[in-house]
């Protein structure tokens, strides 16, 4: 059935007549922590919002869920999918006081479910995010169990997004949450937006390593998206590969129960093979070689392994199955493009954005000055070069990166330029710039994990930062 909707259409009278020239209805995807700050964003710019969940919660990758998807590896495009990549005991590998949005500080706050730690759990993340889409009211604006189905350009320049609802169901264990159809015969929605905001996360599409005579190898296969707990590799002999804060923390956690955790670094010379410190099972190794049918798994380092299993610890694709732009946008070997400023398609901009493409960012403030952006820009507040001239600056960039020998797939890696990209945004908004304290203990936490990857999360040295970021809360908190 399809049902027709023209809220927000050039034929709303009412909306052409009651609200500003520059007021845009815009559609949110996603009521995950990007999804949240851009609604806010575009709300206090004075558009109409409507925020698309597909869950029946605020949170998106901070939702956790014990449910795993039925193929292990997560390559199936046919597949239920799971939208959390969250396991059990993770937590946060920055301090709670660089975390937070800029004008919402994520402090500690007394309760019985609240974790206090600097470093919580991921918990005590959903309940910030929580706090923060009711403390500005965001949740009135989200479409809880409402999936978009498809995102495409009509002929006028607006955009029609077409939706169905979902239903959440506790299963007979009350221990996951499954989705599914409300009804046996699916009911679309399409409605008609000025602007669309993508942020639909980029942690449900696994990315996985390739390795010569992996498909005659005998052992199981599965992807970290699909990790929740150890237990299930108790007394197995493990290799993770990967060398990312997901990796170091679940080759630490499933050490505890497995007889041998082999880590499987491109990072690391060919030759390299070390035990752990603190671990009588833990080794890191270089690369993988070749996988072989006897079960065998041989490292560059030369090193054979009879293993049982090999997790991917290695990664997502961008993944944007509901839209189309008649081929204008496009994912090339994990290069989303082309977009200006990794936000704008310079061919459907301002009605087309991302929000949180940028990976190796502080991801909360980035998001936030991300949406004041797209926000400003949507009134006509902020102004866009022109199209030509967005090219041209998407062109310069993609060269920049050639030359410098840097692959296609790290082209939204911001390790080294997230700040500085961050502080060009705030100049274009007018806004403050995301603090210096904040900036040096992010810093400081990575220089901490490379050091102590087992103790980085409870052993903090820099308690000048820490109080500089409790003086700013206590400031910020006498505000409001």
């Amino acid at each position: 059935m399809l049902k027709i909707q023209l809220s927000g259409c050039k034929f709303d009278s009412l909306r052409t007549q009651q609200q500003p020239v520059k007021s845009r209805h815009v559609a949110v995807v996603g009521a995950g922590a990007a999804g949240l700050v851009a609604a806010r964003e575009l709300h206090r710019e004075g558009h109409s919002v409507v925020v698309f969940e597909r869950g029946n919660e605020v949170g998106g990758t901070w939702v956790y869920t014990s449910r795993v998807e039925p193929d292990p590896l997560g390559i199936d495009p046919t597949r239920p999918i799971v939208h959390s990549s969250l396991y059990s005991s993770l937590r946060t590998n920055l301090p709670r006081e660089v975390m937070g949005f800029m004008d919402f500080p994520f402090v500690t706050l007394a309760g019985e479910n609240r974790d206090p730690r600097m470093f919580p759990g991921h918990r005590e993340v959903l309940m910030y995010l929580k706090d923060f889409a009711r403390e500005f009211g965001v949740e009135e604006m989200v479409r809880f169990e409402t999936e978009v189905v498809e995102v495409g350009i009509l002929e006028d320049e607006k955009w029609k997004v077409r939706s169905k609802k979902t239903s959440f169901f506790n299963n007979e264990n009350n221990d996951h949450i499954d989705i599914i159809n409300s009804k046996s015969e699916v009911e679309f929605v399409v409605e008609i937006y000025d602007a669309v905001v993508v942020c639909n996360g980029h942690y449900t599409q696994p990315r996985i390593a390739e390795i010569p005579g992996i498909n005659l190898w005998p052992g199981k296969q599965m992807h970290s998206h699909n990790y929740r707990v150890p237990e299930p590799f108790r007394d197995q002999v493990v290799i993770v590969i990967g060398s990312s804060s997901s990796a170091v923390d679940i080759c630490r956690d499933i050490a505890g129960v497995a007889k041998e955790v082999h880590v499987a670094s491109r990072s690391v010379a060919d030759e390299t093979y070390t035990k752990q410190p603190g671990y009588d099972n833990l080794w890191l190794h270089s690369m993988i070689d070749s996988a072989h049918e006897d079960g065998t798994v041989v490292f560059q380092n030369g090193k054979v392994v009879l293993a049982d299993v090999i997790i991917h610890c290695t990664g997502f694709k961008y993944h944007f199955p509901f839209l189309d732009t008649n081929g204008i946008v496009t994912v090339d070997d994990n290069r989303l493009g082309p977009l200006y400023k990794h936000v704008f398609p310079a061919a459907l901009a301002p009605w087309l954005s991302f929000i949180g493409i940028p990976w190796k960012i502080l991801p909360f403030p980035f998001f936030e000055l991300q949406s004041k952006w797209v926000a400003g820009v949507l009134s006509g507040r902020i102004t866009l070069p022109s199209q030509k001239e967005m090219m041209e600056d998407i062109k310069a960039f993609y060269s920049a990166l050639e030359a410098a020998g840097i692959p296609k797939r790290y082209t939204h890696n911001m390790s080294e330029s997230g700040f500085e990209y961050c502080d060009w945004l705030a100049a274009q908004c007018g806004c403050q710039v995301i603090e210096n304290w904040r900036k040096q203990m992010f810093h400081a936490a990575f220089a901490n994990w490379l050091v102590r990857p087992d103790t980085h999360r409870d052993e903090w040295e820099d308690h000048d930062l820490v109080l500089e970021a409790h003086e700013y809360s206590v400031k910020y908190a006498s505000k409001s």
